[in-house]
This record gives C-alpha cells, structure tokens and sequence, in this order.
C-alpha cells in the first residue's frame, strides 16, 4: 500500500504540473506480468529542456532528496532520486524525444482499487525497457509480461523499437532477447513460434 500510495502522490504531483509521464519498473510488472518484490517507485517523466532545472528544483522541493548533490546527479545522470514523507524511495528518469515520448503518449490508465488510476507504461514498452536493459531479471520479467498478457500484444511495435535499439546497447541484442523470450513463453503456452 505504501508503493500505491507514493505512486498516487507523485502522479497527482506531475498532472498537477502538466508534465507527461509514466509508472514503470515494478508497479508496471505488478499489474502486466508477474509481481514481484519492488521497494521503489519508478517513473519516466518528459520535460522540456529549458524547464528541466525549475522542474528538479520544485520536485525537490516537495519531495527530499535521497543522496547529497541530488540535482547535480539528475542533470548528469538523467535521474532524480527522491523519497515521500514515508521515505519511499521515487527515482524520476528524465525522459529523452523520441522513443520514449512515444512511449508516454502509449501510456495507459489503470484503475488500483486502493488508490484510483495511475498511468502506466504499456506492457509492450515495459517490454521494450526490459530488453533494453537486459539483465537476468528482465528477461524473466519479460517472459511473465509474455505469458500473463497471453501473447496479445503488438509485437511489431516491439520488434520496430529493439531493433532500433540494437545498434545502441553494448553488451546484448535486445531483439535477440525478446525473440528468445517469446520462443520459451509460446513453447510453454503451446502455441506455434513461426
């Protein structure tokens, strides 16, 4: 409830504010995939380049800071990391045009009985973070995404995105990722892999 809540707080914050956003990390794989244990709230936000200083300074203003120098790592990491007046942890990813502007206009409404609605990432591009990122974790996450939604999914859209990506990310192939996901959960659900 604590997660829920903070969510809601910071929700209610950045509409109040106009600014686009939306829930990602764990709470997104709470409602697509499978749940599992998540301590922080997380959420990409997408500001202007000229309002992106006022609009660190009135986060912080809000919502404390988590670590000294906090607006300094922001501006050079591309992450504010804040907390509620219950300390929990909201790390804020200041989005980038382009991929993830499309993502933020995909983003979905999704009613939580405990709190009222929250805007979350498709599961398509929660899929496409997952990939991105690539750890052992995320390929499990995208597998319970996978099965849970039952394949309906666009996954044109998916594979368009990572395979843009491909030539960005150091270290894996993000579409090679996913196209190994998807074979493991369609062998699992029965269905054809062609």
């Amino acid at each position: 409830m604590s997660l829920l809540r903070a969510a809601k707080e910071i929700s209610a914050f950045l509409e109040e504010r106009r600014i686009p956003y939306a829930i990602i990390g764990g709470l997104a794989l709470l409602y697509w995939g499978e749940p599992r244990l998540t301590h922080d709230v997380d959420v990409t936000v997408l500001v202007p380049a000229g309002e992106l200083e006022p609009f660190l300074d009135a986060v912080m203003e809000r919502f404390p800071p988590r670590i000294a120098e906090a607006r300094e790592f922001a501006l050079e990491h591309h992450m504010l990391l804040v907390q509620d007046a219950q300390a929990v942890p909201l790390d804020i990813s200041l989005g980038i045009p382009g991929y993830e502007e499309e993502a933020l206009r995909r983003a979905v409404e999704v009613e939580f009985p405990e709190v009222g609605s929250l805007r979350l990432l498709s599961a398509e591009d929660l899929i496409i973070h997952k990939c991105v990122a690539g750890r052992a974790r995320d390929e499990e996450d995208v597998k319970g995404v996978l099965m849970r939604q039952g394949l309906r999914l666009d996954l044109a859209w998916i594979r368009t995105w990572l395979g843009r990506f491909r030539e960005l990310v150091d270290g894996h192939d993000p579409l090679r990722m996913f196209e190994e996901v998807l074979i493991a959960a369609r062998a699992e659900l029965g269905e054809k892999t062609t």
